[in-house]
């Protein structure tokens, strides 16, 4: 009977040993396969913008960012895109940011969860996956022809905001729901109504998630081509005034880009795409930079 108790001991110890060993095994390798795809995808990034920037950082001078493109002078600038990309972004998040805030508000802390509230949410993940063009071909029926806007600044902002609100009514409601509970029941049983839960406790501490969400939609925006092809078109024609601009025909950088590739403006050289893109990549970081600051302003501000 020892005998055999000792034979069974054995056995399983072998086996766990051999366990062991197999799941020591499968970590490694998972590991590894792991950091090739960490390394391979950082690789791959840095790579694109290294290379846009050593093709596009020399093409860019001063003739480059300061001018129009003229037709009559054979010269190439971005002057005018650069001012509608910037008008076009900051138009999209002002419409955007207090409906999607808001809607997310509602879903968050006022609506009763049913199947209303569930259909609401379905719609709003199937939004965020239609391509742009179809949000392009909405704005060119809705905002272009029967509010009678035209191709305009402000006909592709309305359409931007509409394609970027799926992402922040999402982000910033699954940041609200990331705050502790407890910081809602303390403040209730205190007597302190919602609206001021939501202005002093909810808005800063999901100012992370809010900020992600601006952050999603700047990319979003700065890289729209479609959309805005069939909302605020192709001219690039300097601003006079900025009330008067936005009910004008604007191209943005990327639209522009699209066009070096369809049809290429006066004056244009070959680096002159690369450059885009490499102002593009500047822009949207410098966006983001922004924002970060001034959320970090908002939070200092609520802390003290």
């Amino acid at each position: 009977m020892a005998v055999e108790t000792e034979i069974f001991s054995d056995s399983a110890m072998i086996g766990s040993n051999r366990f062991k060993k197999k799941i020591h095994t499968e970590t490694v390798i998972t590991c590894v396969v792991c950091i090739i795809a960490a390394v391979l995808t950082v690789s791959l990034l840095i790579g694109i913008i290294a290379y846009i920037l050593v093709k596009g950082l020399p093409a860019i001078n001063w003739e480059f960012l300061s001018q129009a493109p003229s037709f009559l002078e054979q010269t190439y600038g971005i002057l005018p895109m650069i001012i509608n990309t910037v008008m076009l972004v900051l138009l999209g998040l002002l419409i955007t940011l207090p409906i999607g805030i808001g809607a997310a508000l509602y879903l968050s802390e006022y609506a009763k969860q049913g199947k209303l509230v569930s259909i609401i949410r379905f719609t709003i993940e199937i939004l965020s996956g239609i391509p742009s063009i179809i949000f392009g071909l909405f704005g060119a029926l809705f905002f272009v022809a029967f509010f009678n806007m035209g191709y305009s600044i402000l006909a592709g902002a309305f359409t931007l905001a509409v394609i970027t609100l799926p992402v922040v009514i999402r982000t910033t409601e699954e940041s609200l729901k990331a705050v502790d509970t407890s910081y809602r029941e303390a403040a209730m049983s205190m007597g302190v109504n919602r609206l001021h839960i939501i202005r002093t406790i909810l808005l800063p501490c999901s100012m992370p998630g809010i900020v992600t969400a601006i952050i999603l939609s700047i990319g979003r925006m700065v890289g729209e081509s479609a959309a805005l092809l069939c909302t605020s078109g192709t001219a690039y024609d300097l601003p006079t005034s900025f009330f008067g601009h936005i009910m004008e025909s604007g191209a943005s950088l990327s639209v522009q880009l699209y066009q070096c590739f369809t049809e290429r403006p006066p004056g244009m050289s070959d680096e002159a795409p690369f450059a885009i893109a490499a102002i593009l990549m500047i822009i949207v970081f410098c966006l983001n930079l922004l924002t970060g600051l001034i959320a970090s302003k908002f939070r200092k501000g609520t802390d003290s």
